[in-house]
């Protein structure tokens, strides 16, 4: 059974969660599943943006507790198999990040433990209204320390921290204020809002926003005059490529770029 659905569609490459009867959980087979079709449409030409969603009541449950615990008859006690695991969603996560295409997360429903991680990881993301995002690890004795990771790099170390440390659920709204997500619109809205983003992604350089997702990432890890230094130079070299003097043509002459993408 497939558990990922995948189309282009207008320059967007949407990623399909599709294994409703487990609430989509992050199984080593969905997790190989969603790195494969990351990996495809890294390949995919026509692509310039992935949006990533998922069929039924949930976005993910996360890890699935089923697998992990029949891993314990192992000789191990599923050492291995854990490590596997959380090594390849690790990895998972990572890819996200480092796609050279932007990633939405377009979510209805819960988004738990490592299915908050994968929004987290996420460029963009937008939720329903409906939506919750819930880190409940240490509700059954197992702190989310691997979505914290994610959870961490995107809100305040406050707002991380009580998601972590009670398990409590969170509203789409508050997810919104606390920037874990971009957008919190009523479900009628959700798709509209997404092509929002996609329409404004797809319309400009793909070498433009390769350049500049990279760069963001790689600053962020630097203190401020490394950030400076590197970005100058990611500038400069920018500066060099045909689409952008092309684009800067364009604008001195009002007109509508042609970008090449390179």
């Amino acid at each position: 059974m497939a558990l990922i659905c995948s189309k282009t569609e207008d320059g967007v490459y949407y990623l399909t969660l599709d294994n409703e009867a487990r609430r989509n959980a992050l199984s080593i087979e969905m997790l190989e599943a969603i790195s494969d079709a990351l990996d495809e449409a890294d390949k995919n030409k026509d692509a310039r943006v992935i949006v990533i969603n998922a069929n039924g009541p949930a976005f993910s449950s996360g890890h699935d507790l089923k697998e992990l615990t029949a891993a314990r008859n192992s000789e191990d006690k599923g050492q291995a198999f854990f490590k596997k695991t959380m090594l390849l969603c690790s990895s998972v996560m990572q890819k996200v990040v480092n796609h050279r295409l932007p990633v939405i997360a377009s979510i209805h429903g819960v988004a738990s433990a490592a299915g908050c991680q994968l929004v987290a990881s996420c460029d963009l993301a937008v939720a329903s209204l409906e939506s919750k995002f819930i880190t409940p690890g240490v509700n059954i004795g197992l702190f989310c320390s691997t979505p914290m990771v994610a959870l961490s790099r995107n809100v305040s170390n406050k707002h991380a921290l009580e998601m972590l440390l009670t398990g409590e659920g969170t509203s789409a709204t508050k997810a919104a204020e606390i920037g874990l997500i971009n957008r919190a619109v009523p479900l009628e809205e959700l798709d509209a809002t997404v092509k929002w983003f996609t329409d404004r992604i797809t319309a400009k350089s793909a070498m433009t926003i390769k350049i500049g997702k990279q760069a963001y990432y790689k600053q962020s890890q630097m203190p401020l005059n490394e950030a400076y230094d590197y970005c100058t130079n990611v500038m400069v070299e920018n500066m060099l490529k045909h689409d952008a003097e092309e684009g800067i043509n364009a604008f001195l002459e009002k007109r509508e770029a042609e970008w090449r993408d390179d």
